[in-house]
């Protein structure tokens, strides 16, 4: 039964890619705006600081590389005004995920109760505002006004991926998800190369501010877009073809949004979402020491210009996104043809997503000052990275279709406690910015890594679970798999 509004019937003869595709396009956009609001400041703080004064550094010259001749040429615009210490730049860049923190689940709850729709579009409008104001907010409050400012965009990015989960939940089927739900997550390497090639040029030839001022604007731009071309469900969508509808409805089942209460305490008993949690942190804490504290090391430690540093940066995240997208098509594969079932598909990933990054950037701290040798290891390291999208990424989705989005709200806003302690810890560590102190902080890593890893493969599923709604066309769709 067409359910669609009246005045929508009849232009779905005008649609030129199926609805579900444009959704996962929609939501890889979304992601790598949020990302070049996120990552951008760990470009900008390099610029935003007093440089090392390494001449008076009472360190081992073999702890620091030469400075890259290219830095001579930068734009006289950029050579930091703010005396920060390390532990200061930790606490500036862990500051996003505090608010980050705290909009996770009423954003994810919302998504399920009331659809994705209109919370995806507050958190990204919201969120290019909160970017294009971090000149004022620095000029005004300096380290404290940057802090707060970033507080304000983390809580408005907090439902970004719930939202996004309860979104692609609605609209893509599970033997779909490895191809197009991959290809939507993998806007956050996108994203974070776009933001450091990008931050890069516009720090060498532009004053700081101008990459604030460029990224905030992708959000509200996105925001026009999505409004027009998208819809929390497909059964909402005016343009959705028939055949579409149909099938969709099959594949996913009826789903009554809002009307069945949150089984909370079967949801937070859950062993499984115990395991989503832990393995969520344990990625997060890996991945994010690479975005935001990556160009500090590449800058500080291995001495590239801003310029060589925005692309030696990017080079890595590209790997991964390539990786992801590959991984994808693969799990479908393999899932679709036997070969594995979703659960154990989904903790290979997962295991090959932690320990291939921890081992390789470890290996790469031990790398010295071979620059080539340095980044070739982080990017592989990275391109490994790319099977967690596909694996432990997608689980939420698979565990709970129907409370997809408050399922990631939970792990993901559990997980963004890596990222609020991570940067604190990572100048903790590295006071004087030297190749043994960040060591260290790869070695940690690893550890994290690995355990989380095990923790996953030893509890966790991705078969549903007993507190969500029978769906028929989503189990029927998985036993002819």
């Amino acid at each position: 039964m067409d359910n669609r509004p009246e005045w929508g019937k009849g232009c779905s003869r005008g649609c030129l890619l199926p609805q579900r595709v444009v959704v996962a396009i929609m939501s890889f956009l979304a992601i790598i705006c949020a990302y070049t609001h996120r990552v951008s400041i760990s470009h900008v703080i390099t610029k935003l600081v007093v440089p090392i004064n390494r001449t008076n550094d009472d360190v081992d010259k073999e702890d620091v590389c030469p400075v890259d001749e290219d830095t001579s040429t930068e734009t006289p615009l950029n050579k930091g005004d703010y005396d920060w210490s390390e532990q200061m730049q930790g606490y500036i860049l862990g500051s996003f995920y505090l608010g980050y923190l705290i909009s996770q689940l009423p954003g994810g709850v919302l998504a399920d109760k009331y659809g994705a729709k209109w919370v995806l579009s507050a958190c990204l409008l919201l969120s290019g505002l909160c970017t294009m104001c971090l000149p004022l907010a620095i000029h005004v409050g300096e380290e404290w006004g940057l802090i707060v400012m970033r507080v304000f965009t983390g809580l408005a990015q907090g439902p970004l991926f719930p939202g996004l989960t309860a979104l692609l939940s609605s609209w893509v089927p599970s033997h779909e998800r490895g191809r197009l739900c991959a290809f939507a997550f993998s806007g956050v390497t996108i994203g974070t190369v776009v933001s450091n090639l990008s931050s890069g040029l516009m720090l060498h030839y532009f004053h700081w501010s101008v990459t604030f001022v460029v990224f905030g604007l992708t959000g509200p731009v996105w925001f026009i877009i999505f409004f027009f071309l998208c819809t929390s469900r497909p059964d909402q969508h005016p343009c959705i073809k028939p055949e579409e509808l149909s099938y969709l409805t099959e594949a996913l089942g009826e789903r009554s949004q809002g009307k069945s209460p949150l089984p909370w305490k079967e949801l937070l008993l859950s062993v499984p979402l115990l395991a989503l949690v832990i393995s969520q942190i344990g990625h997060d804490w890996g991945y994010y020491v690479m975005i935001t504290c990556l160009p500090k090391y590449i800058a500080n430690v291995i001495r590239f210009s801003i310029r060589s540093n925005g692309f030696v940066t990017a080079l890595p995240f590209l790997a991964m996104f390539v990786c992801t997208n590959l991984a994808g098509l693969l799990a479908d594969y393999i899932i679709k043809s036997g070969k594995m079932s979703i659960t154990n598909e989904r903790k290979l990933y997962t295991f090959i997503s932690a320990f291939g990054p921890g081992a390789f950037t470890v290996l790469a701290s031990y790398a010295g000052c071979n620059k080539i040798l340095v980044i070739g290891l982080f990017t592989f390291a990275m391109f490994l990275m790319g099977f967690y999208y596909s694996g432990q990424k997608l689980t939420p989705m698979d565990m709970s279709p129907s409370y997809a989005g408050t399922l990631m709200a939970i792990c993901n806003g559990l997980g963004s406690l890596a990222g609020l302690a991570s940067p604190p810890v990572v100048g903790y560590l590295t006071p004087n910015a030297t190749m043994n102190e960040w060591r260290v902080v790869f070695w940690l890593g690893f550890v994290i890594f690995i355990i989380s890893a095990i923790v996953f493969a030893i509890i966790g599923t991705a078969e549903v679970q007993p507190y969500d709604p029978a769906y028929t066309g989503e189990k029927k769709k998985r036993i002819n798999l």
